[in-house]
């Protein structure tokens, strides 16, 4: 769609996001559509679809994210295009897709997976590795931020996370980029072909993934450790297991989204800060504002752009009339620029307080691995700030994705 003074308020095009999140279509829109329509139009060889109701402003997308009972995540599961009717029932197997009471019961049986003793047990190693990491740059002058640190730093802690054999690390990073990156053209599946499209989260396109879970999990049957593919193979509530297909769902969750979200909020973060010289030197000089610049990096540059529900019921939203099965879109880039709950909301401040962002979700699907990701920012900031000051050096390159806030190219120089 296109606004009355001209700018372009298309915000469904994941080619619009690989130039930056387009922040004056989503202002404009939280200004007078707050509720809009999106045209979903055909992506390359990613065809049209029905259509979606952009929802852009903090409240009502905090709304959205808290009541399942309106706004499903099992219709049509959680990303923007539409599933293969085939495939839904697959894609429903994730606790990200499921509705309560199924979701919670499943919540529940992981949950104690990701218990903060566990959590925390991780915290020196991840200390270590970041550190590691970026003392290996520091005397290179500067380096490409991404593929040197911010891929590898996140793959690294959840391998050991889940128990990964360091043998078979790589495999993990492959898999993150295929799923996520199916619509950018350096991470597109180049084994693909000529006819349609084939969905990265089909059973198909998983099956590699779910045939090492498979053999992970028994390995971890056989050699228990203290890690949470261990704990997914062992949980049980009132004499209740996780099924087969229900540990291949985490498993699948558990790399794709444990791996990318954080390794997208590391570039995020420094691009963040040496974009504002002033916090970046107000954060060197007073390390101890850190807890606070993370809260504020997440508001800032949130790992995950969008979520998509889907509407149970005939209904009003903020003046939108919404009908039984619209597809509806939640915006956290735009929710995090609304000055309705951010006082001054584009100016980047690490001593922001509140800062009641939705970087990790609302409701029952707030995100599980919360705690886990901060640890590592916290880790790999720590360790950035002992650089010497840093300043980009060439072209920052971002996912092609409405998605993912990633970002795949970072060149620092210092």
């Amino acid at each position: 769609m296109s606004a009355p003074d001209g700018v372009d308020t298309d915000v469904f095009d994941p080619r619009v996001f690989a130039r930056g999140v387009p922040h004056e279509a989503l202002r404009l829109l939280r200004d007078t559509a707050p509720v809009s329509w999106q045209d979903e139009h055909a992506v390359g060889p990613w065809p049209a679809g029905p259509g979606f109701w952009a929802v852009t402003r903090y409240d009502d997308v905090r709304h959205v994210l808290r009541h399942p009972v309106d706004y499903s995540s099992s219709l049509g599961a959680t990303q923007i295009r539409d599933p293969d009717p085939a495939d839904l029932p697959f894609l429903r197997r994730t606790v990200l897709n499921m509705d309560p009471p199924e979701q919670v019961r499943l919540r529940t049986l992981v949950t104690g997976a990701f218990t903060r003793r566990r959590l925390e047990g991780f915290a020196a190693a991840v200390q270590r590795r970041a550190d590691a990491l970026l003392d290996a740059v520091r005397d290179d002058g500067g380096c490409e931020l991404v593929g040197r640190v911010t891929d590898e730093f996140p793959l690294q802690n959840l391998s050991d996370l889940l128990g990964v054999p360091v043998e078979d690390r790589p495999m993990l990073l492959r898999w993150t980029n295929r799923v996520i990156g199916y619509q950018d053209p350096d991470h597109a599946d180049d084994d693909a072909g000529s006819g349609p499209p084939v969905n990265p989260r089909s059973p198909a396109a998983l099956a590699d993934m779910f045939g090492y879970a498979d053999a992970l999990a028994e390995r971890k049957r056989a050699e228990p450790g203290d890690d949470v593919m261990t704990a997914l193979v062992h949980a049980e509530v009132d004499g209740r297991a996780l099924t087969g297909p229900e540990l291949h769902m985490f498993f699948f969750l558990l790399v794709i989204a444990g791996n990318d979200t954080v390794r997208s909020a590391l570039p995020g973060g420094v691009l963040a800060l040496v974009g504002h010289p002033g916090a970046y030197a107000g954060l060197r000089a007073a390390p101890e504002l850190l807890p606070s610049a993370i809260e504020e990096i997440l508001r800032w540059h949130p790992p995950v752009l969008t979520f998509r529900r889907t509407a149970t019921r005939d209904h009003v939203l903020n003046g939108a009339e919404i009908a039984a099965g619209d597809k509806v879109v939640v915006y956290h880039c735009s929710a995090h620029r609304d000055p309705r709950r951010f006082p001054d909301p584009d100016t980047f401040d690490i001593t922001r307080t509140p800062n009641e962002h939705l970087a990790f979700g609302q409701g029952p699907h707030l995100c599980l691995g919360a705690h886990f990701a901060r640890m590592q920012m916290r880790s790999f900031l720590t360790a950035f700030l002992r650089l010497p000051p840093a300043r980009l050096d060439g072209e920052v390159r971002r996912l092609t994705s409405n998605f993912i806030n990633g970002t795949t190219r970072l060149p620092l120089a210092w």
